[in-house]
C-alpha cells in the first residue's frame, strides 16, 4: 500500500480519542479502524476491520445505494462535502435508526482517499416493533423521522401537518425526547378541548380574582413547560383573539398571566400540530397569516396509515402489546390480509381500536377474521385470482405457506422481469429499499438460477 493510501496515525488516533461511535473506510468501503466507542455500541463480538461499511451496518452484499438506500459515501464523492443521512442498521440489539455524519479526508493533492464516519443512535423509534415510541421501516415513515433528527437539536418551532389519528403526538414526543430539553417538561395543549373563556388563562395562568371564580393564583401551562417542550395540539382550534397572544410569545418570549401587569419571561420551545389546511383557513380569514409563518419554520409532514401499509405488521405488533399487556396476541394470517386491505381514514388510532376490541374478543392467542369488525371484513377477502384448474385461493385446493407464496410470487416477478431492480419495484408498487429487503428476506438477493 502507498503512503497516499495508507491512513494518517493521526487519524486513527483522533477517532479512537472520540467519545462517539466513529469509523474509518476507504473509497472501496472498507474499514481500516473502528473506535472503542463503535465496537461497545455496534460491533458486540465482531470483528469490522477489512470487512465493508454496507456488509457490518446492514448486512449487505453491495453498497447502499444499489440496495435502495441513501449511500452517504456515494452524496460525499459527488458533493465533495460532509454528508448527513439517517439509516437503519443491523445492530448487537437489532435493527435501529442511526444518524449518520460522514466527513471526507483529504490528502495533501486534494485528493479523498478516506471517510471518516461518526454514528449517533436515535433512540426516539425503532424498526421493530416496541411498546412506546415511533415505529415504522416504510420509505414515507423514515423521510419524515429524518426530518425529526435534523430538528430535534434545534430550537426551531415544528409545525406538524397530518391527518387525525396519524400520531402527530407521538411525533411532537419525539422530537421533545431527541432534543436538548429532553430531561424537561414535554406539556401538552389540547386546543380543540379549551373553550375560548379559558384558553388565555390556561395557557398563561393568572392572579387571585382576576375574574370570577379565580380564588387563588394559578399558573399557566407555558409556565409549567418551562424549559422543555409546549405542544399545541390541533393548533387550528385557537380562537383568533388569542391567536394574538400566541404571536407575541413568539416574537418577545414573554408573556403576562390573566389579572397581572407583570411580564414574565418563557422558556420554552414550541411544537404545534394541526389536521387542518391551514393556508385555506389563512384566506378565510380565520387564521393569521404571521402567527403561522412563526409556528411553520419547520413543516414536517406525518404521513397517513395508507401511505405506510407495509408498516401494518409491526403497528399491530406494537399495538398488541399496549392494548393487551401480559398476552401473547398475534394476528393469523387472513386477519392481516384483511387489515391491509382496508382504507382507515382513522389511520393508527382507528387500527389501536381494531386490535383493541378484536383483542376482548378473543379468547386465544391467535387473532382471526372472526374478531374484526364486520366493516372491517366487508370486501376484504384475499383478492388473489383463480388458479389454472379455476379454483379459488382458499378453497378446496392445498394452500401453501404464507412466506412460500410470497417467495414464490417474488420468484416469478423476477424471472419474468428483464430490466432493472428499480423498475421491477415501481412495477410492485414498492420502493427499491423494500424490493432488495424482501429478496434478502426469501433468499432471492442473488439473481434466481
Amino acid at each position: 500500500m502507498s503512503d497516499d493510501l495508507r491512513p494518517l496515525p493521526e487519524l486513527v488516533s483522533f477517532i479512537e480519542l472520540a467519545p462517539e461511535p466513529h469509523i474509518l473506510f476507504d473509497r472501496d468501503y472498507r474499514v481500516i479502524a473502528a473506535n472503542t466507542a463503535y465496537r461497545t455500541q455496534f460491533a458486540g463480538h465482531r470483528s469490522v476491520i477489512g470487512r465493508t461499511c454496507y456488509d457490518v451496518s446492514h448486512h449487505y452484499s453491495v453498497p447502499c445505494d444499489r440496495a435502495g438506500e441513501s449511500c452517504p459515501l456515494a452524496r460525499s464523492l459527488e458533493s465533495q462535502q460532509r454528508e448527513r443521512v439517517l439509516h437503519l442498521h443491523q445492530t448487537p440489539r437489532g435493527e435501529e435508526y442511526v444518524n449518520i455524519e460522514l466527513t471526507p479526508v483529504r490528502n495533501a493533492a486534494g485528493d479523498i482517499n478516506w471517510f471518516i464516519e461518526k454514528m449517533e443512535p436515535l433512540k426516539v423509534a425503532r424498526g421493530v416493533s416496541e411498546r412506546s415510541g415511533l415505529t415504522g421501516r416504510a420509505p414515507a415513515f423514515q423521510r419524515m423521522l429524518e426530518l425529526v433528527s435534523r430538528v430535534a437539536p434545534s430550537e426551531a418551532s415544528v409545525l406538524l401537518q397530518g391527518e387525525s389519528g396519524s400520531g402527530k403526538e407521538l411525533v411532537a414526543q419525539a422530537v421533545h425526547d431527541a432534543s436538548r430539553r429532553a430531561d424537561k417538561p414535554f406539556v401538552v395543549v389540547d386546543c380543540s378541548g379549551l373553550p375560548d373563556t379559558l384558553f388565555e388563562s390556561e395557557l398563561f395562568g393568572h392572579e387571585k380574582g382576576a375574574f370570577t371564580g379565580a380564588i387563588a393564583r394559578k399558573a399557566g401551562l407555558v409556565e409549567a413547560a418551562s424549559g422543555g417542550t409546549l405542544f399545541l395540539d390541533e393548533l387550528g382550534d385557537i380562537p383568533l383573539t388569542m391567536q394574538v397572544k400566541l404571536l407575541r410569545l413568539l416574537e418577545t418570549g414573554t408573556y403576562r398571566r390573566v389579572g397581572s401587569t407583570e411580564l414574565r419571561r418563557a422558556d420554552i420551545r414550541l411544537v404545534s400540530a394541526t389536521h387542518r389546511p391551514l393556508k385555506q383557513m389563512i384566506a378565510e380569514g380565520r387564521f393569521r397569516q404571521d402567527l403561522y409563518y412563526r409556528l411553520n419554520a419547520f413543516p414536517i409532514v406525518v404521513p397517513p396509515l395508507r401511505e405506510r401499509r407495509e408498516d401494518l405488521p409491526l403497528l399491530a405488533e406494537s399495538l398488541l402489546a399496549r392494548v393487551a399487556p401480559g398476552r401473547r396476541l398475534s394476528l393469523s394470517p387472513s386477519a392481516l390480509r384483511a387489515l391491509q386491505h382496508c382504507a382507515f381514514p382513522g389511520n393508527v388510532r382507528e387500527l389501536r381500536n381494531v386490535l383493541e376490541r378484536a383483542s376482548l374478543l378473543c379468547d386465544g392467542d391467535e387473532i382471526g377474521p372472526q374478531h374484526l369488525d364486520e366493516d372491517i371484513c366487508a370486501g376484504c377477502a384475499d383478492p388473489s385470482p383463480p388458479d389454472a384448474t379455476g379454483t379459488a385461493s382458499g378453497a378446496a385446493a392445498p394452500t401453501l405457506d404464507l412466506e412460500e407464496a410470497q417467495r414464490q410470487a417474488l420468484l416469478r416477478a423476477v424471472r419474468n422481469h428483464s430490466g432493472s431492480r428499480q423498475d421491477l419495484a415501481r412495477k410492485l408498487g414498492i420502493s427499491e429499499r423494500t424490493l432488495y429487503r424482501r429478496l434478502r428476506a426469501l433468499g432471492l438477493d442473488r439473481d434466481p438460477p
